[in-house]
């Protein structure tokens, strides 16, 4: 009944992943540094605005897959899910493929890093909310069925003591 249900898996990958995104900010602040005289305006705006976004969004998601998955709170562990993929995956991605962007050696390894964390983390954190959610629904099932079971005992008691009187 007091089964652990959170991943060990997804907690390593979130402990390893909070050292590493600031070597990846870093990273990402000196090659932005290096190529912004080269890039167009459009594209300064666009990398800035998505670094900012991909930084706030980060801590947030750390944060909620922390508590979701070591407190087994099934709604901070599915807006984790739902922050990583859909809102990081997407930036990264973008970070990623953009050819307009001239990607540096550097930055793409840091990104092919940061994007196979989040892809271990979209998929382990899927699998532990979808074995959360069961262990909530039997538990559950497990209680109506005690209430029921409790029901029936004393209308069992109750007919008894009719039938004696």
């Amino acid at each position: 009944d007091n089964e652990m249900v959170s991943s060990l898996a997804l907690q390593m990958s979130l402990y390893f992943n909070t050292y590493f995104f600031p070597l990846w900010w870093v990273s990402s602040i000196m090659m932005l540094q290096i190529k912004y005289s080269i890039l167009p305006d459009y594209y300064k705006f666009i990398v800035v605005t998505v670094i900012i976004l991909i930084t706030l969004i980060e801590a947030i998601r750390l944060y909620l897959g922390y508590m979701g998955n070591l407190q087994e709170k099934v709604p901070e562990l599915a807006g984790f899910w739902l922050l990583s993929l859909l809102l990081q995956l997407p930036l990264i991605l973008f970070l990623l493929f953009n050819e307009g962007l001239t990607n540096l050696p550097l930055e793409k390894a840091i990104h092919i890093i940061f994007t196979l964390f989040l892809t271990f983390q979209v998929v382990s954190a899927f699998l532990t909310l979808r074995k959360m959610v069961n262990q909530l629904a039997t538990r559950f099932h497990l209680q109506d069925f005690d209430r029921l079971s409790a029901y029936r005992g004393g209308m069992r008691r109750m007919r008894s003591c009719i039938e004696e009187i």
